[in-house]
């Protein structure tokens, strides 16, 4: 099992055992590189497996009593699970999913940090149970029967969300959730509950305190005795990172297509912010790259296209640094993606209802049409999500389905009833789609270079901070721009015209290379017919076309 995640932890290897129990860890070296922070550590009756950083550990150290052994975070952490138990993960600052195994009391305790940065799977085994940072490592226990529920939970949103993995009987860990396991007996706790009561301020003294706030977040995740770098796009969340730190390394990822690259706007962003600054250019989307390395990165499938930039950067920067700021995160606290001033659910009519309704289900205006009939939260499932629920059912072969099924039972775990529109969007966001999306995909395209990648901006402390801002500062509708107080904040510090770009994502521009290979679509489709997945075919046009290519690839690999 270790040995299939050593691309997580290429500096080193290490395995603790007693009868009836075995815990191994693959190392990456980034806090006290000598051998005294070799894991599993032990201390008293506490045996730690631990992957990620404790950004606090100095002061957290101050308050233990030791003995030291070591100057990292790991021995920090071992010592506070000894002395508190879980009661300790307030006092966390940071980024993590660790094991940890009382030898006395013979109980294993799993954690996953607040957000869900870093990953965790499980498996309960009749005799037992096991987990890892990944699939791929608890594939060698065998390889459970798929799940079908989770193939039609892929389709809706472009990934399997937790606690579901495309396999019976493996699960992830949620984001914030411990789990106890002892004597068979397994207990799964939510261990975070931020504060989402407005706390009514002026903008003034918001942005005051943010910037503040920036000012100590932002230095505080460079800590590491390893080369540090920030992935710098063109917008603002990456430029508001580096800006908070003292000449700091950036890199870029450009594209041929001058459309599609920021490059340019990172160049500028650079020079005004005196980065050390370097950029490669992709020249040109390998799709078949991207499809042939993307399902043994993720071990599921995953549909986001953006994958692959994430992959090709992290490989990039990975010849200079072994630990990387992002920006990842900015959108969902500052209220930065589109749905956040589209006013969600307001073009439910009985027009678009109806068309939605009897217009062939996989066409370009029927999916405009479907998304456009919802109200509430379907409407903001629809916002976020992948393909519709008509869309799946029509795709889907018979055995494939099930009759009502509840395409809505992730989001509707986190959908406040007693939150204003906003709040509610972002609540969902920050939950959703999030951690088992957005981190899941610079997790595991960053960790297969064993790069670790940071993002300051979810720090826990930053927000909390947010979430008892009310979004409404944060939006214009009219003009059609969220991240407001952002704006004011970085307006004197960025170029001229920075923060009027339009944003840009990372995706690759599938339709116009399906446009010219259709032939790879219809085979893609046409092994999936054969397999008894599909019941019909999709043209090129397909709004999702991408998420059955990857389907199509997952399942020639691992299916």
């Amino acid at each position: 099992m270790a040995q299939r995640l050593q691309h997580r932890g290429p500096d080193g290897e290490g395995v603790w055992g007693e009868p009836g129990v075995a815990l191994a860890h693959r190392r990456l070296a980034i806090l006290d590189l000598s051998d005294c922070a070799h894991q599993p550590m032990v201390f008293g009756s506490q045996v730690l497996t631990y992957n990620g950083e404790i950004y606090n550990h100095q002061k957290l150290r101050a308050q233990l009593a030791g003995p030291w052994h070591s100057s990292g975070d790991t021995e920090v952490l071992v010592h506070l699970l000894a002395q508190h138990g879980s009661a300790a993960l307030d006092r966390l600052v940071g980024m993590f999913a660790f094991a940890s195994w009382d030898t006395r009391e013979r109980r294993l305790l799993l954690v996953r940090d607040r957000l869900g940065i870093k990953p965790l799977y499980y498996q309960l085994l009749p005799d037992g149970i096991a987990f890892a940072s990944e699939l791929k490592a608890l594939l060698v226990l065998g390889r459970p029967e798929i799940d079908p529920s989770a193939v039609r939970d892929y389709l809706f949103h472009g990934y399997v969300p937790a606690p579901k993995t495309i396999y019976r009987g493996i699960a992830k860990l949620p984001a914030g959730h411990t789990l106890t396991w002892q004597a068979g007996r397994v207990t799964i706790e939510r261990y975070w509950h931020p504060s989402i009561s407005i706390v009514e301020r002026s903008a003034g003294d918001i942005v005051s305190e943010l910037d503040a706030l920036l000012r100590d977040v932002v230095p505080a995740h460079t800590l590491s005795d390893v080369p540090v770098g920030v992935f710098l796009s063109g917008g603002i969340d990456s430029a508001l990172t580096a800006y908070y730190l003292d000449v700091p390394r950036t890199y870029t990822l450009g594209f041929d297509a001058g459309a599609r690259s920021e490059a340019d706007a990172a160049r500028t962003a650079a020079e005004h912010l005196r980065t050390e600054h370097t950029e490669m250019t992709a020249p040109q989307a390998d799709f078949a790259g991207a499809l042939d390395r993307i399902p043994a990165l993720f071990d599921e499938p995953f549909g986001d296209s953006a994958a692959w930039s994430n992959y090709l950067i992290a490989q990039f920067a990975r010849r200079e640094v072994k630990v990387a700021l992002s920006g990842e995160g900015g959108d969902e606290i500052f209220c930065g993606y589109p749905r956040y001033w589209s006013k969600i659910g307001a073009r439910s009519t009985l027009f678009n209802r109806s068309l939605a309704r009897y217009l062939p289900p996989l066409s370009r205006f029927a999916s405009s049409m479907q998304r456009h009939a919802y109200e509430g939260l379907p409407a903001y499932a629809a916002a976020l999500g992948g393909m519709t629920a008509r869309q799946i059912d029509s795709l889907l072969a018979p055995q494939w389905q099930e009759p009502e099924y509840d395409y809505l039972w992730f989001y509707r775990q986190y959908w406040r009833e007693d939150l204003g529109s906003l709040a509610q969007l972002r609540w969902l966001d920050l939950n959703t789609d999030l951690a088992e999306g957005l981190l899941t995909k610079v997790d595991r395209t960053s960790m297969a270079h064993s790069l670790e990648v940071r993002p300051p901006l979810l720090d826990h402390r930053l927000v909390e901070f947010m979430l008892r801002v009310d979004p409404k500062g944060l939006v214009d509708q009219r003009r059609r721009r969220g991240k407001l107080l952002v704006r004011q904040l970085m307006q004197p510090r960025l170029p001229e015209g920075h923060l009027e770009r339009p944003k840009s994502g990372f995706g690759l521009p599938v339709h116009r290379w399906l446009r010219r290979h259709p032939q790879i679509l219809r085979d893609a489709v046409g092994r999936l017919r054969d397999r008894g997945l599909l019941r019909r075919s999709v043209g090129v046009e397909f709004r999702r076309a991408w998420y059955l290519l990857v389907l199509d690839r997952w399942f020639a690999a691992f299916g």
